[in-house]
């Protein structure tokens, strides 16, 4: 009958549907046949069309933008465990230890480097402050050198973030005809390479304002090695992917800036 252009209505009795009586049902009298509508365009369609939009259309973009919180809060992602983990691997670069970069798991953080590095600046004015005190003469009111509070900001804060940066940038220079993939490091790994290899100075201030002259400078010395061995075991990796002259160029340039570091916090803090 669909081809003749017919739909079927069925008509049930309620009273004989209930008792199951369908048997007696008289096709005479309870089928109704009438001319289908379905073809005429003018019909209204059986199923109106969803009004649920793509649900791509609607989600949220997960691209984060410079200027956006959501863009430097990914970098602050971090818990406690991983940021003592990552400390813990600064102070001991050990030979056999894993390479701190893959201790980052493609998650570096800002966290523990901006703490770390302010950490430092404190600790830098306390026990540079308690130097001054210990060489001063007591006949005469001792005042506080807050200079000495804008001189560690600016060293520390200034050699954490630009240093990284100047590497970075001549790593992209030198090796832009390597494969892709091959040594690459981004700008914030660097940043988290160097905020972590401040932690050593974190003891070495605490401990150097000894007025013992010898001792702070081995104090120095021993924070200076540790950081360098740490900063030159991961870099080398990343490094070696240049030519040979270039490598070792970058190295020393690395290990040489490291030293002015050093220096600077011994004769500026501790002399």
């Amino acid at each position: 009958m669909a081809n003749r252009g017919y739909d079927v209505v069925v008509d049930v009795d309620d009273h004989e549907a209930s008792l199951g009586d369908l048997g007696h049902t008289d096709l005479q009298e309870d089928l109704e046949f009438h001319h289908s509508n379905f073809n005429d365009p003018t019909y209204p369609s059986k199923i109106p069309p969803s009004s649920t939009q793509n649900p791509s259309s609607t989600a949220p973009s997960s691209k984060r933008y410079l200027w956006t919180l959501s863009f430097y809060a990914q970098y602050f992602d971090v818990d406690t465990t991983a940021v003592l983990h990552r400390c813990f691997s600064a102070l001991l670069p050990l030979p056999r230890r894993q390479p701190f970069l893959d201790t980052l798991d493609g998650n570096p953080d800002l966290y523990g480097p901006f703490w770390i590095a302010t950490t430092v600046v404190f600790i830098l004015f306390l026990t540079g402050t308690i130097s001054q005190y210990l060489a001063s003469h007591h006949d005469k009111a001792f005042v506080y050198n807050f200079k000495l509070l804008s001189g560690a900001a600016g060293l520390v804060y200034g050699y954490t973030a630009f240093v990284p940066v100047g590497l970075w940038g001549a790593l992209k220079w030198f090796s832009k005809n390597n494969v892709p993939g091959e040594g690459n490091i981004n700008l914030v790994e660097c940043w988290a390479l160097y905020g972590y290899a401040n932690v050593i100075w974190i003891p070495v201030a605490v401990i150097s304002w000894s007025p013992i002259a010898i001792l702070n400078y081995v104090f120095v010395a021993v924070g200076f090695a540790v950081s360098a061995a740490f900063l030159t075991r991961n870099l080398w990796p990343v490094v070696s992917v240049t030519e040979a002259k270039v490598s070792r160029g970058l190295v020393l340039a690395v290990v040489g800036l490291h030293a002015g570091l050093a220096i600077a916090i011994k004769f500026l803090f501790f002399a």
